[in-house]
């Protein structure tokens, strides 16, 4: 039975009660659950009667293509009972590409809650797809999956125009506080993507046109963020003690980017939006590029997201450090940035193409640094490599591979 626009599997009827390799009939087709049961027991966690349970290295796979492809799926998962978190991934195997090969949609998903939370990816695969879910991490700790929804391909979504999530949500941030090394903090002047024991964002992400440039000063106050979760660790405006260890509060989204308002400059001065970046790296490539990018206004809209990963850097002064503030701030061994350029417009996630100029940089986090940002282009493939993340997830899968895959080679200024 193919799906319809919108429609989701429950696993409400099917029957599938031991753990071994075997089909089971539901109502949208038939599954092949691996390592897996249908299970209806008090500590399942689901909606209805029953939820997928997979353990160890489970599976959970359509045995049929989806006839009209997909634009998004969600996926509602838990832990189950009491155990402990495990890890997932959501894999798609196109027809027309005849080859039996399964390609990884959208980022790892950590399950650590006893309560469903949904996960959502963005798939944008024409013609016909199928789907398997298989649990990567977590060994004997059981993982509950249930109402796999999905909207078919084509469908309209609602308009992210000038969003800071327009063109994807890199990790699958959830602003849930029982995912608190992926949490999404929503801004009006951009998103990030939070991670607590880090003390620092994973990723941030803004839209930059003329509308944000205006005569406002910069604001220079530097300060904790109160919109994280009650009792959670709050940076502080001196954590990282610059002038001892060497390392900047070295913005994500530059205060440069929010002059249009006090209030929007003084939201880039929050400590959720910072890095502890090498006083070269922030202060040489890194402050170019970001004077490269506002030479492209006003013709031009750009969508930016940027971040930072690994462990260990090189400030100015004490040399290497892993961590600050008594091992509360990890300090990355690479800020990376990604820059989509585009004509002032409307519908812009559609006006994306093959052509359309993506400047992707991935910069060590040291102080013997290049003073040309352009020495450190790379590709937005390499970035999703070392970060895991799905840059860019909102553009149709053809575009993505088209301009993901190339290193710019524009003029450096």
């Amino acid at each position: 039975m193919p799906f319809a626009q919108n429609t989701e599997e429950a696993f409400e009827i099917g029957v599938k009660p031991d753990y071994s390799n075997g089909s089971v009939a539901l109502s949208t087709g038939s599954w092949t659950l691996d390592d897996a049961v249908l299970g209806n027991t008090a500590a399942d966690h689901k909606n209805g009667a029953q939820a997928v349970r997979l353990q160890q290295g489970g599976s959970l796979t359509m045995e049929f293509f989806l006839p009209t492809g997909a634009s998004t799926i969600t996926v509602q998962h838990a832990v189950y009972g009491t155990d402990a978190s495990s890890s997932w991934e959501l894999f798609a195997q196109s027809e027309s590409c005849n080859c039996n090969k399964w390609t990884k949609v959208g980022s790892t998903v950590l399950t650590s809650s006893s309560v469903l939370q949904t996960a959502a990816f963005t798939v944008n695969i024409s013609g016909r797809v199928k789907f398997e879910i298989r649990k990567t991490s977590g060994g004997k700790a059981r993982l509950n999956i249930d109402d796999f929804a999905v909207t078919e391909f084509g469908v309209a979504q609602p308009s992210l125009d000038n969003s800071s999530l327009a063109l994807g949500n890199p990790s699958g941030a959830v602003e849930d506080v029982n995912s608190p090394n992926n949490y999404l903090l929503v801004k009006p002047q951009f998103t990030v993507g939070y991670n607590r024991d880090q003390g620092k964002p994973n990723w941030v992400s803004w839209h930059l046109d003329m509308d944000d440039r205006g005569t406002s000063d910069r604001q220079d106050d530097f300060r904790n963020d109160p919109a994280l979760p009650a009792g959670w660790y709050q940076v502080q405006s001196n954590s990282y003690n610059g002038s001892v260890t060497g390392f900047d509060r070295g913005h994500n989204c530059p205060s440069a980017d929010r002059t249009s308002s006090v209030e929007n400059n003084s939201a880039t001065f929050f400590m959720t939006n910072m890095m502890p970046q090498s006083s070269k790296n922030n202060q040489g490539p890194w402050a170019k590029l970001e004077d490269y990018t506002r030479t492209f206004l006003p013709g031009n809209e750009m969508y930016v997201v940027c971040g930072s990963y690994g462990k260990g850097g090189i400030g100015a002064t004490n040399g290497y450090y892993e961590t600050l503030d008594n091992g509360r701030i990890t300090v990355p061994s690479n800020c990376w940035k990604v820059i989509v350029i585009l004509p002032v417009g409307i519908n812009d996630a559609a006006r994306v193409n093959a052509n359309t100029r993506v400047i992707a940089v991935n910069m060590p986090n040291i102080n013997a640094i290049d003073a040309n940002w352009g020495t450190y282009r790379t590709t937005v493939d390499a970035i999703e490599a070392a970060t895991g993340y799905d840059l860019l997830s909102n553009l149709p899968v053809e575009v993505q591979n088209a301009i993901e895959s190339k290193v710019d080679n524009g003029p450096v200024l």
